[in-house]
């Protein structure tokens, strides 16, 4: 059968329109023609031992952030962290609270000896790892990592019971002044064990 002239160009014309409906003006097929999809992003497990975070011996410059009661053990830190905890110590005494220093940096062969004997207290690895970092997985290898104790307290000294002195008290107000946060609060993330006298020092670029 034969169309008019004009009945086949209209047909002509319907067979266009319907082909370009087919495919909607939005659809990425016409927006980005042959591009592919972006890769979704690499995911970088972190290192991570029992809910401890891994940590080099800083080779930054350490600093006396103090004395360890009478024990005559010299504390040391970063210089950056000593001379801000020596700045917090010395607000603290104004408002008639002590801070004392019981342990900062530490190298991966002391820490092994603590984690050593943590295991033959508590038996088993894991169970030790709650209480003490395993070498090569202490926040204190940073050199911004600070054990605290109240003067007038030393039974609380690396005990929870820290939390009952003016000096715990002192440092949950005052510690941000000077850059200072506990590390780990109770409930955290990480699944160590609470720490109130654990507190690190975040004044840095490559703080922890």
């Amino acid at each position: 059968m034969r169309f008019p002239l004009g009945a086949a160009v209209a047909f002509t014309v319907v067979l266009v329109l319907a082909s370009c409906d087919a495919v909607p003006a939005e659809s990425p097929l016409v927006a980005q023609g042959d591009e592919s999809q972006a890769e979704p992003p690499e995911l970088h497990p972190v290192d991570s031992l029992f809910g401890h975070l891994a940590y080099e011996e800083t080779a930054e410059t350490l600093a006396d952030a103090g004395r360890y009661r009478d024990t005559g053990r010299v504390v040391q830190l970063r210089a950056e962290a000593a001379r801000a905890f020596r700045a917090m110590q010395q607000a603290a005494r104004q408002a008639g609270v002590e801070l004392v220093p019981i342990s900062g940096f530490r190298t991966k062969s002391y820490q092994n000896g603590l984690f050593s004997r943590a295991i033959r207290k508590y038996g088993a690895e894991e169970s030790a790892a709650r209480w003490v970092a395993p070498p090569g997985y202490s926040e204190h290898h940073s050199g911004l990592a600070l054990d605290i104790g109240a003067l007038e307290s030393p039974g609380t000294d690396v005990e929870t019971t820290f939390e009952d002195t003016a000096a715990f008290a002192w440092l949950q107000d005052n510690a941000h002044r000077f850059d200072f946060e506990i590390s780990f609060p109770r409930d955290n993330p990480q699944g160590v064990s609470y720490e109130p006298w654990h507190w690190r020092y975040t004044g840095l670029a490559d703080s922890p």
